[in-house]
């Protein structure tokens, strides 16, 4: 069957467009400081089957200085993946051959950890949902603006570096801080998660969630105060908070049921239990 296009996707390819000819791209420099690859640039896969719209988001993210890597489908991407290092992923759901979703969950499982963000359409709720559940980092809802976007990407692009940083063991401090409650354990300076001993694979986010919450157990923190101190920006949709939490759970807990470690205070937010 005939993929189908639809006349707002169109619609939001020429208003990107308009937007990258008009806006004056020396606004701001929003790459992280001191936080570059050896190449000095970040390199960005886009996944995008609609051609001008990837052009016109990759003109806006080569003037900001990354490095832009395109692909139409997610199994072209999967190649790009093959021969190229890639910090960031950008991913349209709704795709030919392959759809981003798809994509997204043969990266997984091929354990590249880099951040994702998943690009949606407001009738793609079901989907957003099963991105975040199959490892993506964030989402954003067509149509967006290019700024908006950016930051998406900035903020990324910033938690990512630190984590490899700390994964390489690039961060000066030399004594390591590790954080325990009762079985579950958490170093920050070698960014792993054991539980009674056994290693647990988390994503960025997820670490940096769990860091938050396991340096005060007991406290109840708000999906707010989460989004605002992990994402470091004002939240405005914290959807993703809850479906972070529930991976979360189900890799940290026995019976994510029942949890022993991770609790939702209804109404409220989420704490480590104290032990």
């Amino acid at each position: 069957m005939k993929y189908r296009k639809n006349c707002g996707m169109l619609r939001m390819a020429n208003i990107l467009k308009l937007m990258f000819a008009i806006m004056d791209i020396q606004y701001i420099s929003m790459i992280p400081n001191n936080e570059v690859p050896m190449d000095d640039k970040y390199h960005i896969l886009l996944v995008e089957d609609d051609e001008e719209i990837r052009s016109g988001i990759e003109i806006y993210l080569k003037n900001q200085g990354y490095e832009v890597y395109q692909a139409g489908n997610g199994a072209e991407g999967l190649k790009v993946l093959e021969t190229e290092t890639i910090h960031l992923a950008i991913l349209d759901i709704m795709m030919p051959v392959m759809d981003g979703i798809t994509m997204l969950l043969k990266m997984r499982e091929k354990e590249y950890d880099f951040p994702v963000i998943m690009l949606t359409a407001k009738s793609e709720e079901v989907d957003k949902i099963m991105g975040l559940n199959m490892g993506a980092d964030d989402y954003i809802t067509k149509p967006f603006t290019p700024l908006e976007l950016l930051a998406r990407v900035n903020a990324h692009l910033r938690r990512y570096s630190r984590f490899m940083n700390k994964l390489t063991g690039s961060d000066n401090e030399k004594q390591d801080r590790i954080l325990s409650v009762g079985g579950l354990e958490l170093n920050q300076d070698t960014v792993e998660v054991f539980v009674n001993g056994e290693p647990v694979r988390l994503t960025p986010i997820e670490f940096k969630i769990l860091e938050l919450l396991m340096k005060s157990p007991g406290r109840v923190f708000s999906s707010d105060e989460i989004y605002e101190t992990v994402w470091n920006e004002r939240a405005i949709n914290t959807d993703t908070i809850m479906v972070h939490v529930r991976n979360i759970r189900e890799k940290i807990e026995v019976d994510p049921k029942k949890p022993m470690y991770l609790k939702v205070v209804w109404g409220v937010g989420y704490k480590i239990e104290k032990q």
